[in-house]
């Protein structure tokens, strides 16, 4: 699999633009390729069918949604070579298919995680891994038990920023990170998921029965079925769709595990005609590491400059601002002229004279240094959802731990469960690192 990305680095202060080249090698597919199902095949999942597609010895050849037209276009998409089945269970019992990738609404990746495992499938399925906390336990050892590979689909963290991110904060360049920042920002109706409905949507083209599953029961509405991240029965809103994204780069990138407590906040200030989740949140996350996590979004503004998240060190800095990342030292000085010039002149004078005040503040009494600015990354070459899903199919051919296993996936969903939880209960919540659940 030919997989390069590569970023440019320029670096102010008068050093030289390099080229850092990303190269990964993969594992020769089997001779007779990987045959793959769509398990939900709506706007998210057909992305990854094109990109699934574009890998060698990848076919995509079942397809299932429970609106028909979405159906019908996947099967297009395969230039009709995919198979339209109305359950996704038939797809499973096919015994040529060799994975599945999962886009279903969140109410449905449990289900269809485990009986995916159980009939022997390797699986990607796309962020959030769960719906609940709980279910990350069962879709886990579900995982061990089967000895298949599951990878979850959150493919920021396969981007050559990323990984140049952390390996600056494992080299120290960062000194003690004590405060991370993190947000993702919108402001259009789409942005708010709400999105257009197909006017041949009906009885007739929906299967109505088919989205809900374990969800609730509920009379036939295309908007909860088109726009179903605005409904608490099949989605959890910001944190499970926008911090799940920032919450697996974050522990990628500081390799943390999950935080000690969460305390949120969420309103619905705007979208209420159309929204149950709220469409401002604001959380908090104290990790044991020895940091504190600011994740906030909002539907109502969507300043460029305020969407990326910002990893703050007693040494410096890096933010990361679309696909580029920026590395910023701290170069601190002291200056205390404003105190030490209310002393008597003489000992003030005394005090400036010493070599170590003048090693550590700079009132502009004696000569300047160069001192480095930044340093910016830019990614080049395709896009993170291939790469994600390259790396992918390189676990299921060396059976190796995905980049993003059933563990990782549970935690970061776990954090925007708690994240719910918090701000639903108006209480702080706590994690129980031993048992891998919420506290209490």
């Amino acid at each position: 699999m030919n997989r390069r990305q590569f970023m440019k680095t320029g670096i102010w202060a008068g050093a030289a633009t390099v080229s850092l080249p990303r190269r990964v090698t993969a594992a020769a597919a089997p001779a007779d390729g990987y045959r793959v199902g769509i398990l939900g095949s709506g706007a998210r999942a057909q992305h990854l069918l094109q990109a699934a597609q574009s890998i060698p010895n990848v076919e995509i050849i079942a397809v299932c949604d429970a609106y028909r037209g979405r159906a019908e276009r996947s099967k297009a998409l395969t230039d009709g070579k995919a198979g339209i089945y109305d359950d996704y269970r038939r797809i499973l019992d096919q015994a040529g298919v060799d994975a599945v990738i999962i886009g279903s609404p969140d109410h449905w990746h449990r289900q269809m995680c485990l009986d995916a495992l159980a009939a022997g499938k390797d699986v990607y399925v796309e962020k959030p891994l769960t719906y609940r906390v709980e279910e990350g336990l069962e879709i886990m050892a579900a995982v061990r038990r089967t000895g298949r590979i599951l990878q979850v689909g959150s493919q920021p963290m396969s981007s050559a920023t990323q990984e140049k991110a952390r390996e600056i904060v494992a080299s120290g360049r960062l000194g003690q990170i004590t405060m991370v920042r993190a947000s993702y920002n919108r402001n259009t109706a789409s942005g708010a998921w709400l999105y257009p409905i197909p006017p041949d949507a009906s009885p007739q083209t929906v299967n109505w029965k088919q989205f809900l599953g374990p969800a609730p029961d509920r009379p036939f509405d295309l908007e909860r079925f088109f726009r179903w991240r605005c409904y608490w029965d099949y989605s959890g809103g910001i944190a499970t769709d926008l911090f799940v994204h920032l919450v697996t780069s974050l522990h990628f990138i500081l390799d943390a595990q999950m935080p000690k407590s969460v305390t949120a906040t969420g309103e619905l200030h705007r979208w209420k005609d159309t929204h149950e989740v709220p469409d401002t949140v604001n959380g908090i996350l104290v990790y044991p590491e020895g940091f504190t996590l600011n994740l906030s979004s909002t539907f109502n503004n969507q300043v460029s400059s305020e969407s990326g998240f910002e990893i703050l060190g007693t040494k410096g800095s890096i933010s990361f601002r679309e696909d580029s990342l920026m590395f910023t030292p701290e170069n601190v000085h002291e200056d205390n002229r404003w105190v030490v010039d209310s002393w008597p002149e003489d000992l003030a004078r005394e005090y400036y004279s010493k070599q170590e005040v003048q090693a550590r503040e700079s009132p502009g009494t004696w000569r300047p240094q160069m001192q480095l600015e930044r340093e910016v990354y830019t990614q080049q070459g395709h896009d993170d959802t291939l790469t994600h899903l390259q790396r992918f199919f390189e676990s299921v051919q060396t059976r190796q731990t995905p980049v993003q296993d059933a563990v990782a996936g549970h935690r970061a969903a776990a954090c925007a469960h708690m994240i719910n939880q918090s701000l639903k209960s108006m209480k702080t919540v706590y994690w129980d690192f031993a048992g891998e659940k919420v506290a209490g």
